[in-house]
């Protein structure tokens, strides 16, 4: 019993063993997987450096449905002029699908089809900026594809610049974000992305929309992106938000109810913030540095007018490095530029700005630069030692001239 039983015993307790110690290295090494969140796929990025902070199933394959648009606003705001009209053709969607509301024929501006595009969700929109782009939706869905690659989206393949569901149509949360930090680095795309409500200056008469995206609607530091939901895929959020100093993206694919889709990315970015503190390296009306003043024995404060706020983690280092003259002279005007500052983020700078003199600075008298120079100093010394060394001299010539006078009247007396 015990010769047949040991075996087996002894690789069952090295199985467990091996079990405990993988846990326990993992436990080590992993990353923080940050919330639990009700959603097939997730994921939170930093804006600023594309760093991910958290996510869960960040390279599974996905429908992505209308957050296909993004790629879509991408690809027309690169190569259209955002003035440029548009003539639409028909569009025949089915009656459940956004559209913008295009009549076949109608004359649209290539920025108005992209707020109806982003803001709306609109089908139509996309096909009309696919043909104007490429000239049917073939070549430009080819061209989606060639874009994914040259962008790094590995886990992302597409079938049409609407967002309809297809076996070879999908995105992972990690290339979704990253396509979302692509786009909000555009400031034509940025102001689209995060409107509440923008006017349509090509339509006779103008019209204003309103975005259906209601995580925008709800939260007021929402800064975007796109919003998308098929029957199959679920609701899905491509997200943007900006709050202390710091800005991040997040994409959460495949959660069960719109309702739930916000909540989840509120949640998913709500603990991103919390891993910042705000720093405001750079203050309006604090000096950031001084400045030795050529003769005079005070320093000239230098400061900036524009105020530098940074989002940092623990762990982080953020420094002011300045470039300035090392000593200054007058005349300098108050406001009068004198060199910049620049805050690096881990040695990697986030911003740079001018630096100013505090106050005005005299031209130097003459008697400032005598006083001043260590080389008119030694000479004006030098002659002050000379003048008491005659005097010094003078009169020890007088006291001498005067006892040969002296002695002089004793002798001939004596005589």
């Amino acid at each position: 019993m015990t010769r047949r039983t040991g075996p087996a015993a002894f690789l069952l307790l090295l199985i467990i063993w091996g079990i405990g110690w993988t846990g326990s290295a993992n436990a080590a090494t992993a990353p923080d997987r940050g919330p639990d969140l009700d959603a097939k796929a997730w994921i939170v990025i930093d804006a600023r450096t594309g760093d991910p902070l958290a996510g869960q199933a960040v390279n599974r394959h996905l429908a992505m449905a209308s957050t296909t648009k993004m790629m879509t606003a991408y690809l027309a705001a690169q190569r259209l002029p955002f003035r440029k009209k548009v003539k639409v053709d028909d569009y025949e969607g089915d009656p459940a699908e956004s559209l913008m509301g295009l009549k076949a024929g109608q004359v649209v501006s290539v920025r108005d089809l992209l707020y109806g595009l982003m803001m709306l969700s609109g089908n139509d929109a996309a096909v009309a900026l696919a043909k104007a782009v490429s000239g049917t939706e073939k070549r430009f869905v080819a061209l989606m594809n060639r874009t994914a690659k040259r962008l790094g989206l590995d886990d992302t393949s597409y079938e049409n610049p609407v967002g309809l569901d297809g076996p070879q149509h999908y995105t992972s949360a990690d290339d979704l974000a990253t396509l979302g930090r692509v786009l909000m680095e555009m400031p034509r795309l940025r102001q689209i992305s995060g409107a509440r409500v923008a006017k349509l200056t090509s339509y006779r008469p103008p019209v204003t929309i309103e975005t259906t995206d209601s995580f925008l609607l709800e939260n007021a530091w929402a800064k975007g992106i796109k919003t998308g939901h098929t029957l199959s895929s679920g609701y899905t959020l491509a997200s943007d938000g900006r709050r202390k100093a710091t800005e991040l993206i997040g994409a959460v694919i495949g959660a069960p109810t719109e309702a739930a889709r916000n909540a989840e990315t509120v949640k998913l970015l709500d603990w991103g913030f919390s891993l910042y503190d705000k720093r405001v390296p750079i203050r309006v009306g604090r000096p950031v540095a001084l400045v030795p003043v050529r003769y005079e024995d005070q320093d000239l404060a230098v400061g900036s007018k524009k105020r530098v706020r940074i989002g940092v983690r623990e762990g982080e280092t953020l420094t002011v490095v300045t470039d300035l003259p090392g000593e200054v002279e007058g005349p300098i005007l108050a406001g009068q530029r004198m060199g910049t500052a620049t805050v690096r983020l881990n040695g990697e700078p986030y911003a740079n700005v001018p630096l100013f003199a505090s106050r005005t600075i005299e031209k130097p008298s003459l008697l400032d630069r005598a006083f001043g120079n260590p080389v008119w100093i030694i000479a004006l010394l030098a002659l002050v030692g000379f003048a008491i060394l005659s005097v010094v001299l003078l009169v020890r010539r007088r006291r001498e001239r005067n006892a040969r006078k002296r002695l002089q009247r004793v002798l001939r007396t004596r005589r």
